[in-house]
């Protein structure tokens, strides 16, 4: 049976600074950070030791490349919700913690959206007057730059990689139709503007591989960093690099609940035989983010042609049979894996009738509506600087100023669940121990990452914790143990034993 399909959502934001010219991004980026670890929560640094970002998953380490520069000089931290908080190079990155369900995913990275909120308002004050910083939750500063959103789920290492990548890489490139952000235009030099007045993924436009290791240049579809952050004889990550930021609850639900089932029946054999691989993935993925009416006709690999809505019917239906002969546990609650289930269905039903039905939940539909109803209105070319302004309101993450918060868009969670997992850890993962030991032994932990964390006990050595089983150090595992042990020491001490 499929392994639990343990995920999380990495963002990186754009930034803007406000009042002053020629701002350093990586200069506003720190700040931003810096302000909220400061005034608002406490400072604990990760640990850089188990980072090999440059072995990959096809069996082999790239040591003849660089790897990407790891920025050990800038702001990095962990956070009492069990998240990593850090600037990435250019951006303020919010990575969530280890998430069992769909919808805890969801939960968590909305939380990181009020994350940067408060961090705004925390840089606000140190900032001199007339200056300020501005959050984007998108992928794209207009100037041929793009920054990522990037997931993780949890998969069983006896899988081959090939068998992931032949089966999971139809699916990424056609996901766009209910997980794209949207987009006012292309970035392409060489596609001619006026083809291309609107698109379904901001991220579509930067891919030119299939499978490869990079995530900055060269972008694959399907990522092959082999870095678990687990015990790697028995689980991999899968990387996944290719989705927007979303700001519909909905989207992001969609996105990685139905991402999480995909992974499940290829570990479970289930979607052996489907006739769904690409004749040319990368040229389709773009294909399809182009045509906002859903119609185009792409060439599968054995030289049938199929829509982007047929192929996602396609995995459909394997999904259902799927969940009959095998169940959903693996995506954490089966109840939750059912609805899931029938919003894909029901999306789908959607998108094939008139895609602005959907306008209510998917990201684009609703941006693409509010775009073209403002070009309609006032009588403007595509390429107009508004429509641009418009697509960029959209991701403002400020309320009062967002396009996106005016609408009615359809609710996964609830606000009060995002409020408390600002500061509070998911339960049924090992997040629950790094932010609750966080949170109760914090001036003793000298550092953390995701599979470990040191403790500084006023003596030598410092004191290494394993974690593993991203399943291991739940609520209902240390819990009682964190609530015995009055200070840091106690703790290991009980550990140890």
């Amino acid at each position: 049976m499929a392994v639990a399909k343990v995920c999380g959502v990495e963002t990186e934001y754009g930034i803007q600074t406000v009042g002053v010219a020629d701002a350093n991004p990586i200069t506003s980026s720190s700040m931003l950070v810096n302000s909220y670890v400061t005034q608002i929560s406490k400072r604990v640094g990760w640990d850089f030791d188990d980072e090999s970002p440059m072995v990959d998953a096809r069996g082999f380490q790239r040591e003849f490349l660089l790897g990407p520069e790891v920025e050990t000089h800038l702001v990095n931290t962990v956070l009492t919700n069990g998240a990593r908080y850090y600037v990435d190079h250019a951006h303020p990155e919010y990575s969530s913690p280890e998430c069992l369900t769909p919808r805890e995913a969801v939960v968590f990275d909305k939380a990181g959206e009020e994350i940067l909120r408060r961090s705004m308002i925390a840089a606000s004050k140190v900032l001199p007057q007339g200056q300020s910083i501005v959050v984007y939750k998108n992928n794209s500063d207009r100037k041929g730059n793009s920054y990522g959103t990037h997931e993780n789920y949890m998969m069983d290492r006896n899988v081959p990689f090939a068998r992931i990548v032949e089966q999971v890489t139809p699916y990424f490139v056609t996901r766009q139709i209910f997980a794209g952000a949207g987009k006012v235009g292309t970035e392409m030099s060489y596609v001619p503007k006026e083809q291309v007045p609107f698109q379904i993924s901001q991220r579509a436009d930067f891919f030119e591989e299939e499978v490869g290791l990079e995530t900055t240049l060269k972008r694959p579809i399907v990522n092959t960093r082999d870095e678990p952050h687990a015990d790697a004889t028995r689980y991999r990550r899968l990387h996944v690099i290719l989705g927007d930021a979303n700001m519909s609850e909905f989207s992001t639900w969609l996105k990685v609940g139905v991402t999480a089932l995909i992974l499940a029946m290829i570990e479970d054999g289930a979607l052996d035989g489907i006739e769904a691989s690409l004749e040319h993935p990368v040229t389709t993925l773009r294909t399809i983010s182009y045509d906002v009416t859903l119609k185009k006709v792409l060439r599968l690999a054995s030289g049938k042609t199929i829509t982007a809505l047929d192929l996602q019917h396609r995995y459909l239906e394997r999904a259902k049979r799927y969940s009959q002969s095998h169940g959903l546990l693996a995506l954490g609650d089966e109840v939750e894996a059912k609805q899931l289930l029938g919003a894909w269905e029901e999306t789908l039903g959607l998108l094939e009738r008139d895609p602005m039905l959907a306008a209510d939940r998917l990201d684009w539909v609703a941006k693409y509506r509010l775009v073209q109803g403002y070009q309609q209105r006032h009588g403007l070319l595509w390429d107009d600087p508004k429509l641009a302004a418009i697509d960029l309101q959209y991701h403002d993450i400020r309320p009062a100023k967002s396009l996106f918060y005016r609408l009615n868009m359809e609710n996964v969670v609830s606000p009060t669940e995002i409020a408390d997992a600002v500061y509070e850890p998911p339960k049924r993962t090992r997040a629950y121990f790094r932010g609750k030991c966080l949170e109760k032994y914090g001036p003793s932990v000298a550092a953390a990452n995701w599979d470990s964390m040191i403790f500084d006990l006023g003596e030598d050595p410092l004191r290494r914790v394993p974690m593993m089983d991203p399943l291991r150090g739940s609520a209902e595992h240390v819990d009682e143990l964190i609530r015995e042990c009055a200070t840091a020491a106690e703790l290991i001490k009980r550990l140890g034993s």
